[in-house]
C-alpha cells in the first residue's frame, strides 16, 4: 500500500501534491515499476529514469489538453501508471493488456503513438500548429532521448520548427551525459534569468518593435554568438542556431528544479529546448550500473536484482550464432567490417566491436543512413554487414531499393 500511489487515478490528482509529496510519489513510482517490470518485463531503464521529468510534466501542464508526445515511447511507463493505467501496467504487453508504447487509442492521455525513435518533433510540430490554426490554447511538449536526437527524422522536425512561430516545447532527457553537464552559480543565475517570465515579456517586446528588420537579424546573431559563448559546453549553440531558445542543462532527476523550471517555461512562447541531465535505471542500483542489460533485462528479483534466466538457457541465440560467425569472417577478410544502427548487442555486432573495433560501425539509431553508408562502404571496395532488425527497416526500404539494389 503506498501513500501517494494509490490515490492517483488522473494527473488532477497529482497536481494536488506539494514539491515533497511529489518526491515520494517519485519514489512510488519507481518501487511500482521495478515491481511490475521484476515479473512482467519490458523496457525499465529508460523508465526509471524519466520518472521526473514525467511527473513533472504531468503536474504544471493540463494535460490531456496539453499535449506530451514521446520519443522511444519505452520510457513513458510513469505516464501510463499516473494517467489512470496504474493497475492495467500489470499486464502491459500481454494478451488483452495494454501496449508498452504510446497508443492514441489506448488513452486521451497518449497524444501520439511511437514504438520507435525520433519521431517526437515532428509530430509534435504538426499538433501544435495545428491547435494554432484552429484556435486552440494547447502547450505542446516533445519528450526525446535514449539516443533519439540521433536519428535524422529528429533534426528535421528542429530544422523546421525552428523557423517557424509554434509555440513547442522539446525537452531533451539526456541520459548519456553525452552533453557535458554546466555548473556552478553563474550557470544557475543565468537558467533563472533567462527563464524568468519579466525578461521575456521585454525580450519579446523588443523583437516585436524592431520587426523583420535588418537591425533586428543582426542583433539576433550578435545575441547567438555571445550565448553561445556562454552554454557552448552544454551543446546550446546547436539549438540556438537552428532558431530554439535554449535552456539548461538542469537535474531531471530533480523534481523541484524541473517543476520550477517548466512553470517558468510555460509561459515563454515560440520554439524552446530544455536540456535535462538524467540517469538511466534510477533509483535502482543494478540497473543503474548496467544500463546496456537493463534497457530491458526480463524477468529479475526486484530486491536483489538478480535476473532471472529462462527455460533456453544454455542455447545460443540467433544473433550470438550471427555474431561468431561475423567475426570468423572478419578475421579472414579485411574488407568486412559491421555496421549497426544502435543495436550492437541485439545483433551480436558487439563481438566484433570487441576484437576488431575499427571495423565496427555503430551510426546511431539511424537505419536509413545505415544502409546508404554501408553501400558506399560497398562501392569503395568493402564487404558490409549492416544489420537491422526486421522491424526497424522499414525506415530504411528506401535505401535498400535504391542506394543498394538497383546500383547492384
Amino acid at each position: 500500500m503506498s501513500k501517494y500511489l494509490d490515490k492517483i487515478d488522473s494527473p488532477e490528482d497529482l497536481r494536488r501534491l506539494d514539491e515533497g509529496q511529489l518526491q515520494e510519489l517519485c519514489g512510488e513510482i519507481r518501487e511500482y515499476m521495478i515491481g511490475c517490470c521484476a515479473t512482467n518485463p519490458g523496457h525499465i531503464g529508460s523508465s526509471l529514469g524519466a520518472v521526473e521529468l514525467i511527473v513533472g510534466i504531468h503536474k504544471v501542464f493540463n494535460t490531456p489538453d496539453d499535449k506530451v508526445v514521446f520519443d522511444v515511447s519505452h520510457q513513458s511507463y510513469a505516464h501510463k501508471i499516473l494517467t489512470g493505467r496504474r493497475e492495467a501496467f500489470r499486464n502491459k504487453r500481454r494478451l488483452g493488456g495494454i501496449s508498452g508504447f504510446t497508443r492514441i487509442d489506448e488513452s486521451p492521455y497518449d497524444a501520439f503513438g511511437a514504438g520507435h525513435s525520433s519521431t517526437s518533433i515532428s509530430a509534435a510540430l504538426g499538433l501544435a500548429r495545428a491547435a494554432k490554426m484552429q484556435g486552440r490554447d494547447e502547450k505542446v511538449i516533445a519528450l526525446i532521448g535514449d539516443g533519439a536526437l540521433t536519428g535524422g527524422l529528429a533534426y528535421e522536425g528542429l530544422n523546421n520548427a525552428g523557423g517557424s512561430d509554434t509555440d513547442l516545447l522539446v525537452i531533451l532527457n539526456d541520459n548519456n551525459i553525452s552533453i557535458d553537464r554546466n555548473t556552478g552559480s553563474m550557470h544557475d543565475y543565468l537558467l533563472r534569468i533567462t527563464t524568468h517570465p519579466k525578461y521575456n515579456k521585454l525580450k519579446d517586446r523588443v523583437w516585436n518593435r524592431m520587426g523583420d528588420s535588418r537591425i533586428r537579424r543582426s542583433i539576433q546573431r550578435m545575441v547567438v554568438r555571445m550565448k553561445s559563448n556562454i552554454v557552448s559546453s552544454s551543446g546550446g549553440d546547436l539549438f540556438e542556431a537552428m532558431g530554439f531558445r535554449y535552456f539548461g542543462p538542469i537535474d531531471g532527476n530533480d523534481i523541484a528544479q524541473v517543476t520550477e523550471t517548466l512553470e517558468r517555461l510555460k509561459g515563454i512562447r515560440g520554439p524552446k529546448i530544455l536540456h535535462a541531465i538524467t540517469t538511466k535505471g534510477k533509483g535502482f542500483a543494478p540497473a543503474e550500473e548496467d544500463q546496456t542489460t537493463w534497457h530491458a533485462p526480463g524477468m529479475f528479483d526486484p530486491h536483489s536484482g538478480e535476473r532471472i534466466k529462462g527455460g533456453n538457457a544454455g542455447i545460443s541465440r540467433y544473433q550470438d550464432v550471427f555474431g561468431e560467425v561475423l567475426l570468423t569472417l572478419s578475421r579472414k577478410d579485411p574488407r568486412v567490417v559491421g555496421v549497426t544502427p544502435a543495436m550492437a548487442s541485439g545483433c551480436g555486432m558487439n563481438l566484433l566491436a570487441r576484437e576488431m573495433p575499427e571495423r565496427f560501425f555503430d551510426v546511431g539509431i539511424a537505419e536509413s543512413h545505415a544502409v546508404t553508408f554501408s553501400a558506399g562502404l560497398a562501392a569503395g571496395g568493402m564487404r558490409p554487414f549492416c544489420n537491422i532488425y526486421s522491424s526497424f527497416s522499414q525506415r530504411a526500404y528506401d535505401q535498400i531499393i535504391h542506394d543498394v539494389a538497383l546500383q547492384k
